[in-house]
């Protein structure tokens, strides 16, 4: 194959993913998922505080980490996220939240549960009711019956008046104590409190032999699910405390957006303008390029927001309009090096070959530098920043990828037919013919 039918080649394959790009974006407000910042949404940083005279451990931090991740999951929101801020904190990162109070609030609580005999709770000036808030060292140890550390599933159901309520099934020990105690107390009250909190007060009217169990009081379904989404994760480990609270309204986040691709708009037409004013033909030939080039960076954000592997944010935003830049600085490299090469007094095909060469491998080297920079920063970066490197990164390999096969391709096929019959139309002067 020669060199013209390897460069119609390589144009062909670039143009074939340039439409299958389009039918993975297009439209692009339902084929790439927005971040927090655009959405709207909580995202909090929560600082761990073990229990007094305690170490803060690894093994703690893993388990809350991990009881967070599913309280998050429960909450049945979609590309939350939760990850480690250093030694002692969380950063929880919870999208399109419509409650972010309540869902802070659940993603704080300890989630200490303790089913206690009513009859040893010495706080006599606390009416026991749904919402009581029970003071500390209001009972025993000794009077809990069985705790969330029981619990082997809990999820939310309806009692009998049709009222949202929460089920639970203990595991051998608890279904033991528990079908013990309820056997020897039939007639008796007990009380439910998480966190301190009464969350139910019942009699026994029965002995419970079979672990399975109901808390039913005044909830809401919201409610509901959230106290279920707290016992099925588990008790933390450590207590959680926010230290830095961002609640972003969606109203707020999409005109940030708007102003952001506004910028965006503003630099592409600044830069296409430029590029058609001083380089003429070249100029033209740059916005098929950059076209190609974001409609690739497009599709491929779109196919990994499809596998939930990116959502984008304000810096990516930023990081968009800056490989901008950089696609536009590797076609600049390339006309340069040609027109240089050409005023050298080679022909116009030889300086189209040695000098595109020359100039992509200047682009590559460029490139890397800014490439290696990036991924350092995603992986090490939290938050939103990780979402520029992500950016900035892919694209960097789309401006590779389509300078070495759109437009180094393309000027050496216009080299070839066109640009030797009129220089002046491409800003070149002097050259051989072909």
């Amino acid at each position: 194959m020669d060199d013209k039918s390897k460069n119609v080649l390589a144009l062909g394959i670039v143009l074939v993913l340039v439409a299958l790009s389009w039918w993975a974006f297009w439209p692009l407000d339902k084929k790439i998922s927005q971040g927090l910042d655009l959405r709207g949404g909580l995202s909090v940083i929560l600082t761990a505080e073990p229990a007094p005279g305690q170490p803060l451990t690894e093994d703690m931090m893993n388990r809350a980490e991990t009881i967070l991740t599913e309280r998050v999951n429960a909450l049945g929101v979609s590309e939350a996220s939760v990850q480690r801020s250093g030694a002692d904190a969380l950063l929880v990162q919870i999208p399109g939240i419509k409650d972010s109070r309540e869902a802070l609030k659940t993603l704080g609580s300890t989630g200490r549960l303790d089913f206690v005999d009513a009859r040893s709770i010495t706080a006599t000036d606390v009416a026991l009711e749904y919402g009581a808030v029970l003071p500390e060292g209001a009972y025993p140890e000794s009077a809990i019956i069985v705790t969330g550390a029981n619990v082997k599933s809990a999820g939310v159901t309806v009692d009998q008046s049709n009222r949202p309520a929460v089920s639970l099934d203990f595991d051998k020990q608890g279904a033991d104590a528990w079908a013990k105690y309820t056997t020897a107390n039939v007639g008796q009250a007990i009380v439910i409190t998480l966190d301190g909190v009464v969350q139910s007060v019942a009699t026994i009217r029965q002995p419970i032999t079979d672990g399975k169990t109901m808390i039913s009081g005044t909830f809401t379904a919201e409610e509901a699910k959230r106290l279920a989404a707290v016992l099925q994760a588990g008790a933390l480990p450590v207590k959680l405390t926010p230290s830095s609270t961002q609640i972003v309204g969606p109203t707020l986040g999409q005109e940030s957006l708007k102003q952001g691709l506004l910028a965006g708009l503003a630099g592409f037409g600044l830069v296409a303008l430029f590029m058609l004013v001083y380089y003429r033909g070249f100029g033209l030939l740059s916005w098929f390029s950059l076209a190609s080039y974001l409609s690739l960076l497009f599709g491929i954000i779109a196919l990994l927001s499809r596998a939930g592997a990116y959502s984008l944010s304000l810096p990516g935003v930023a990081g968009l309009v800056l490989t901008v830049g950089l696609a536009a600085d590797s076609s600049i490299l390339i006309f340069e090096r040609f027109k240089e090469e050409v005023r050298m007094g080679k022909t116009f095909r030889s300086a189209a070959k040695s000098g595109t060469r020359h100039a992509l491998i200047t682009s590559l080297n460029a490139d890397l530098v800014t490439l290696v920079s990036a991924i350092a920063i995603f992986i090490f970066a939290i938050g939103p920043v990780k979402g520029f490197a992500l950016t900035l990164a892919l694209g960097i390999v789309c401006d590779l990828f389509v300078a070495f096969l759109f437009t180094r391709s393309a000027v050496m096929l216009l080299a070839e037919s066109v640009v030797h019959k009129a220089p002046a139309l491409f800003g070149v002067k002097g050259g051989q013919d072909v």
